[in-house]
């Protein structure tokens, strides 16, 4: 029964998809729900390895891992300590020792995934009661910090405090390969039972020329973006700077322009501008958390979808998918199925959506509600360049060389030669090896000619397939910029 309810969901679905060859596909790794903890190296490499396997045979081509969730570290930092959501305790080195994010990053660029270091800017304890080590930024400096509903926060209205956050961002860009700095949705603190953060003091100091308070707080998270933006395209300019905000930037009832829903809001709630950053450009991208079904009596999927695709179009928009609340509820069309090709069709359907990120990676793995099958052999069914970042740089790479088919004793490979580069941002990084059958136009466009997307300067022909064809390939630069094609028509 199982394998006929897939048949017709499959069938159902495929009339829908229309695949896109510019796709961003991420997923999000997490760290704060303690699966590392209580696991030795070896035990953490085979789950991540796992979780990054099923990942790329799923089609995502972008990995977002949690690298800083409380002034700690899941990487070899000299600034912060180690993070106790990867040993246990904070302070204390994996044994044997490893540095998490620098595996990680080697790791996805081998499955041909970007790696986005995902770090939490403000948040220096989740429980008040945690045990910190003597490293740690709050015994260094407690003048710095504020408590609130349990938890301890960076104070955002303190310069100290941004040039901190600047450099640990430092740190990270200069000794890792990271493809981007990423920060979700955790600015000022999710308000707690109507307790207001206690910063009274700081604005009465510091808040002139200020109307409001929420004017000062969103000013002072405003200074710590812009910041942050200058000092990654400083630093590397092909790195990107992302943020995946709470779903709702305002409810229509507190600003006209706002959409059709009642929660908590970015702007009022959480003092998140997040469409004054994408319009400054002081991001590059934007993936709001549209965790909720289609129909949702208070936050609507498809309104907040509609909502997002004709507001926040001046730099890359992508959709943070819940996988669980998208299994959980059936399609209101059609009980009997649940609501992703219904999710996938709307956001599908607006050219100023780019692509998706998955919450989250464990509900991948476990095919929770068939969504990793669905992903596979129908959302994802050809592999996806991730779009260009052309406001950064719009030069692509020279084209590959030499061109050639060399026979070895495993069979056919194909092969060329990376083309010169003058600077970092000029340089090849990956490669699309295209296929097309005898007579068929070179249609680039169309994903369904990609026979892979590699950082190797070869591809090994499938000895299975015999004809003439005709291969193409390119060359992709850090921001997925395209190459020129190189061709080359060859019979097996």
């Amino acid at each position: 029964m199982f394998c006929i309810s897939l048949i017709f969901l499959n069938m159902s679905v495929m009339s829908q998809n229309v695949n896109p060859k510019r796709e961003f596909r991420g997923a999000w790794i997490q760290a704060i729900n303690g699966q590392f903890r209580g696991k030795s190296t070896a035990e953490v490499q085979q789950m991540l390895t796992q979780q990054l396997d099923v990942l790329q045979q799923a089609g995502i081509n972008a990995i977002i891992f949690q690298v800083r969730p409380e002034a700690d570290a899941l990487y070899a930092s000299n600034i912060e300590p180690w993070s106790r959501y990867l040993s246990g305790t904070q302070g204390q080195a994996p044994n044997p020792y490893w540095d998490p994010m620098a595996w990680m990053i080697e790791q996805c660029h081998n499955r041909n995934m970007e790696f986005h270091a995902w770090i939490n800017p403000y948040r220096a304890k989740t429980s008040a009661s945690a045990q910190t080590d003597a490293k740690h930024i709050t015994n260094q400096h407690p003048e710095w910090f504020i408590p609130y509903n349990n938890q301890l926060f960076f104070n955002p209205a303190m310069p100290e405090c941004r040039a901190y956050i600047r450099q640990v961002i430092t740190d990270i860009i200069t000794r890792y390969d990271v493809d981007a700095i990423h920060m979700d949705d955790y600015f000022y603190p999710y308000p707690a039972n109507g307790q207001d953060f206690p910063d009274e003091a700081d604005f009465q100091r510091l808040g002139s020329g200020f109307a409001t308070k929420g004017d000062w707080r969103r000013h002072n998270v405003n200074v710590l973006i812009e910041e942050i933006h200058n000092l990654v395209r400083e630093l590397k300019p092909w790195v990107q700077f992302g943020i995946s905000p709470f779903g709702i930037y305002r409810n229509q009832k507190s600003d006209p322009l706002g959409s059709d829903t009642n929660g908590l809001q970015n702007y009022d709630d959480l003092y998140a501008d997040i469409l004054l950053w994408v319009r400054n450009g002081w991001i590059d991208y934007n993936i709001p958390q549209v965790y909720w079904h289609v129909g949702h009596p208070a936050a609507d999927y498809g309104k907040l979808l509609d909502w997002w695709a004709k507001h926040a179009t001046e730099r890359p928009l992508y959709i943070g998918q819940s996988i669980l609340n998208t299994v959980q509820n059936t399609d209101p069309n059609n009980a009997n199925q649940h609501q992703m090709p219904l999710k996938m069709r709307l956001q599908r359907q607006y050219q100023t959506i780019g692509g998706s990120c998955q919450w989250y990676t464990q509900n991948i793995v476990e095919n929770v509600g068939n969504y990793t099958e669905l992903l596979k052999q129908v959302y994802h069914k050809y592999p996806a360049i991730i779009p260009a970042y052309t406001f950064i740089d719009k030069k692509a790479p020279n084209k590959v060389s030499k061109l050639a088919v060399i026979r070895t004793t495993d069979g056919p490979v194909l092969m060329w030669t990376a083309p010169k580069a003058k600077t970092e941002l000029d340089k090849a990084v990956q490669y699309v090896v295209y296929r097309f059958a005898k007579g068929e136009p070179l249609d680039l466009e169309d994903p369904s000619h990609i026979m892979a997307i590699t950082r190797e300067n070869y591809y090994n022909l499938p000895l299975q397939q015999s004809g003439q064809y005709t291969y193409v390939v390119t060359a992709l630069d850090r921001l997925h910029n395209e190459s020129k094609l190189v061709k080359k028509k060859i019979k097996l």
